[in-house]
C-alpha cells in the first residue's frame, strides 16, 4: 500500500470517535435523560475540537503550510473535509434532539417552553424573573460598521440584534446583547407535575425591547463564537511561567473566531455585518436549527427527580483489600493494592494523601497534579501537610489545557500554604500520575507510592475508567524518586530499575516490547500484544505494528478514540482488531500486556500512543508485576476486548460497526461486568469481615 493509504487521518479519526458518541444518544433503548447528556458531550466535544484541531488548522493555512498529514491529505483538504463532516455530525445532532429525545422528554412532563405560545400567568412569571433576576445583569453593547468589534467571550451565547434606522439616516444599527453564564441557562417555572423550562436567551429574547426603549427591534439572532485556542506559551522569552500563561489565557479571549455557531434565521445585512466585524465566511458560519451550545443541556440531564428517565446508579465500591477503618500504610505494607476506578473507589487514593498529611511519622510528600477538583480534597491534605511542617513538594502543570486558569490558582494557594511548587518543565508538560509519601518507620525511611492512569480528581475518578497501582516496593520507590528529582532538581535522566519515562525511554521500550513479539512471531513462536489506550496516531508505532503483524503477531487493540492505524488490511494488518468502547463510563485507562514467551509482560502508563505523549511530554510507563495485579490488568484487557454489546469494530476505511454476539455466545457488556465484579468483591469481602472477631488493641500496643 501507498504511505498515505496506510494511515488514518487523525481529524476525521476524531470526527467518527464523536459520531459513536452521538449514536449513543441516538440509541432508543436508553433512557431519555442518558441520551441527553450523550447529546451535551458530543456538543462538548466538538467545541473542543474546533478550538483545538480546528484552531490550528486554520492557523498553518494562514502562515501557508500545506505539508500533507501521513493519511496524505493537505491543510486545506483536511479543513473542507472536517467542515463537510462536522456539518453532518451538527445536522445529526439536531435531528436527534428535535425530533427524538425533545418530544419524548415533553411527553414525560419535561417540556421547553415557545415563547409564541405562553400563557399569560407563565408571562406574567417570567417578567418578574426578567425584571429580578436579569435584567441587572445584562447591558446592551451597540455596534457600530468599521469600529472595533467587542471582545466577546468564545463559547459564550449572544444576542445579535437589528435595530431599525433612526430619522433621517439609512443604515440598519446593530447591538449585541451577552447571555450571562452566571445565571442558569435554564429558567423554570412554577409546577409539581410537570418541568416546564425556557432557556435563557429566549426569557431575555421576550423582554428585549426593555433594553432598547423608544427603538423599534427588527431582529434578534442568537449566535456563538468559538475561538482558537491552540495557543501555547512561548518558553524562549524572558519572565516567569505563570505571567506567561496569564498571557496566553489573555490571548485566547481575543484570538480569532473559527466557528460562528448562528440561528437559522438571520437576514443578509445581519450576516453581512457579522462576516465583516468577526473576519468569517461561509466555511466558518454553522447555521444551528435548534438552541445554541447542547453542552448545557448536562445541567437538565442531571436534574433532580425523574429517575425513570435515567440509568441505574453504579456507585463506586469500596475495594476488598481497603477496609473504611484501615491505616493506607499498614494496607499498603501487606500487599500492593490494584484499584479500577469508577469500579473501584477511590477513595482509599484520597485517604493516602489525607492520613499522609496528619500522620506524625511522614517526613515528607511529593506529588505531581495535572488535573484536579474545584473543591480537592487532596489539594487540601497537601496544604494541611506543608501547615503541619511535613516537606512537600507538587509539581503543578499550568500547561494543562483548559484548566491552565484553576492550576494557577491551585499553585498559589499551595504556595502561600508553605508548599515547595514548581510550575512544570520548559518546553515539556508534565501528564505522569505520580504520588510518592515518605515515612519514617522502625525499619527505617519507607516510601509509599500512588502510580495512576488519571488524574487526582476525585469527580471524574467516578466518571472515567482508571486505574491505581498503589505499591511500597523498594525498586518502585527508587524510581520514583529519581524521576521526581529529575524533573524538579535540573537533574540528568537516569537508567530505571522497572520504571520508564517520555520523553526519553518510553517510546524506545515499547518499540522493543512490540518488536521482541516479531521476532518470536517470525520464529513460529507464540506471539500476542494487547493493548487498551484513548488514541493511537504514532506513525512509528503504528509502522512498528504493522511489522509484527505482517510476522504472524496477533493484536488486539481497545482505542477509545483516535485510531490512525488500518486494521484487517491484508499483507499489512490482517492479524490487528480494533475495537472501540462507548458506554456510562469513558474508556481512560491505558494497560498494555506483550505475551514475551509466555512472560507476560503487563504495564500500566499515563502516556497514549501519540507524538505528543512520547517526545513532548513526561510521561510514565509502570510495570505492574505482582501476580494478582497481573491477573487483574489481564482480564480486564481480555473483557474489554470481548465486549459485544457496547463494542464498535474499526473497519479497514476507518468506519466502525457496532460488535454483535455472534453464534451461541453470550451478551458480554464489559462495563457492566467489572461494576457486577467489583459489587460481589466488596459483597464477600464485607462477609469475611462478619465472621473475623478482631480484638481493639491500645495504642501502644498496636505499635
Amino acid at each position: 500500500m501507498s504511505k498515505p493509504a496506510r494511515f488514518i487521518n487523525r481529524e476525521l479519526s476524531w470526527l467518527e470517535f464523536n459520531r459513536r458518541v452521538l449514536e449513543e444518544a441516538q440509541d432508543a433503548s436508553l433512557p431519555l435523560l442518558e441520551r441527553l447528556k450523550f447529546l451535551a458531550i458530543t456538543s462538548s466535544n466538538l467545541d473542543e475540537f474546533f478550538m483545538v484541531r480546528v484552531g490550528g488548522l486554520q492557523e498553518l493555512l494562514e502562515r501557508g503550510i500545506h505539508s500533507p498529514s501521513h493519511a496524505g491529505l493537505t491543510t486545506r483538504h483536511q479543513l473542507d473535509e472536517i467542515g463537510k463532516r462536522a456539518r453532518e455530525l451538527v445536522a445529526s445532532q439536531y435531528e436527534c434532539f428535535l425530533k427524538s429525545v425533545e418530544p419524548g422528554l415533553a411527553a414525560q412532563g419535561i417540556h421547553r417552553l415557545n415563547i409564541v405560545h405562553l400563557a399569560p400567568e407563565q408571562k406574567r412569571y417570567l417578567e418578574r424573573v426578567f425584571e429580578q433576576q436579569v435584567y441587572p445583569v445584562i447591558t446592551p453593547i451597540a455596534l457600530k460598521p468599521g469600529a472595533p468589534f467587542p471582545e466577546l467571550a468564545g463559547l459564550t451565547l449572544h444576542l445579535g440584534v437589528r435595530l431599525a434606522p433612526a430619522k433621517g439616516s439609512r443604515p440598519y444599527r446593530f447591538a449585541v446583547v451577552t447571555v450571562p453564564r452566571a445565571l442558569s441557562r435554564f429558567i423554570r417555572l412554577p409546577g409539581e407535575q410537570v418541568y416546564e423550562y425556557l432557556p435563557l436567551e429566549d426569557l431575555i429574547t421576550l423582554f428585549l425591547d426593555r433594553l432598547f426603549p423608544g427603538e423599534t427591534i427588527v431582529e434578534i439572532v442568537p449566535f456563538r463564537l468559538t475561538r482558537n485556542a491552540d495557543l501555547s506559551v512561548r518558553e524562549d522569552l524572558a519572565g516567569d511561567l505563570l505571567s506567561r500563561m496569564k498571557e496566553v489565557l489573555r490571548e485566547r479571549r481575543q484570538s480569532a473566531c473559527v466557528r460562528l455557531e448562528i440561528g437559522r434565521a438571520m437576514s443578509a445585512p445581519m450576516r453581512e455585518f457579522f462576516e465583516a466585524a468577526l473576519k468569517v465566511n461561509d466555511e466558518t458560519i454553522y447555521p444551528v436549527p435548534g438552541p445554541l451550545d447542547l453542552a448545557a443541556c448536562s445541567s437538565l440531564a442531571n436534574m433532580g427527580g425523574f429517575d425513570h428517565l435515567k440509568i441505574e446508579p453504579w456507585p463506586p465500591q469500596p475495594s476488598p483489600d481497603v477496609r473504611e477503618t484501615d491505616s493506607m500504610f499498614e494496607v499498603i505494607a501487606k500487599k500492593n493494592v490494584l484499584l479500577f476506578h469508577p469500579y473501584d473507589s477511590f477513595e482509599p487514593v484520597a485517604r493516602l494523601a489525607d492520613q499522609a498529611a496528619d500522620d506524625p511519622d511522614v517526613l515528607a510528600i511529593k506529588q505531581i497534579l495535572y488535573r484536579t477538583s474545584r473543591d480537592s480534597p487532596i489539594i487540601a491534605a497537601l496544604a494541611r501537610a506543608a501547615q503541619k511542617g511535613k516537606h512537600v513538594t507538587v509539581l503543578v502543570e499550568l500547561k494543562a489545557r483548559f484548566d491552565e486558569a484553576r492550576n494557577i490558582e491551585w499553585a498559589t494557594a499551595l504556595e502561600e500554604a508553605g508548599v515547595q511548587v514548581i510550575y512544570g518543565l520548559r518546553g515539556l508538560k508534565v501528564h505522569a500520575k505520580l504520588c510518592i509519601v515518605v515515612r519514617r518507620e522502625p525499619t527505617g525511611i519507607r516510601r509509599y507510592l500512588h502510580f495512576g492512569t488519571g488524574n487526582y480528581n476525585e469527580i471524574t475518578a467516578q466518571l472515567y475508567s482508571d486505574v491505581s497501582f498503589l505499591t511500597c516496593d523498594p525498586d518502585y520507590g527508587a524510581d520514583a524518586s529519581a524521576f521526581f528529582n529529575t524533573i524538579t532538581g535540573y537533574s540528568q535522566p537516569v537508567k530505571y530499575r522497572k520504571v520508564e519515562a517520555a520523553p526519553l525511554g518510553l517510546r524506545e521500550r515499547l518499540l522493543a516490547l512490540i518488536d521482541g513479539e516479531r521476532q518470536r512471531a517470525a520464529q513460529k513462536q507464540p506471539a500476542r500484544i494487547l493493548a487498551k489506550l484513548n488514541s493511537l496516531v504514532d506513525a512509528e508505532i503504528i509502522k512498528a505494528l504493522y511489522a509484527a503483524s505482517k510476522a504472524g503477531v496477533k493484536i488486539q487493540l481497545n482505542v477509545r478514540g483516535i485510531c490512525c492505524l488500518r486494521p484487517g488490511v491484508a499483507g499489512l494488518s490482517e492479524n490487528i482488531t480494533v475495537t472501540s468502547i462507548l458506554d456510562r463510563f469513558l474508556e481512560h485507562a491505558r494497560i498494555f500486556y506483550f505475551h514475551h514467551g509466555g512472560e507476560g509482560l503487563v504495564f500500566i502508563s499515563s502516556a497514549d500512543w501519540m507524538p505528543r505523549n512520547l517526545d513532548r511530554r513526561v510521561e510514565l510507563l509502570v510495570p505492574v508485576e505482582d501476580d494478582a495485579s497481573r491477573a487483574r490488568l489481564i482480564s480486564i484487557l481480555e473483557t474489554s476486548l470481548s465486549d459485544n454489546v457496547k463494542a464498535r469494530r474499526m473497519l479497514p476505511d476507518g468506519r466502525y460497526e457496532r460488535v454483535k454476539p455472534g453464534g451461541k455466545a453470550r451478551p458480554l457488556r464489559s462495563q457492566e461486568a467489572f461494576y457486577r465484579q467489583a459489587c460481589e468483591a466488596a459483597a464477600q469481602a464485607k462477609q469475611r469481615q462478619l465472621q473475623t472477631f478482631e480484638p481493639q488493641l491500645p495504642a501502644s500496643s498496636a505499635r
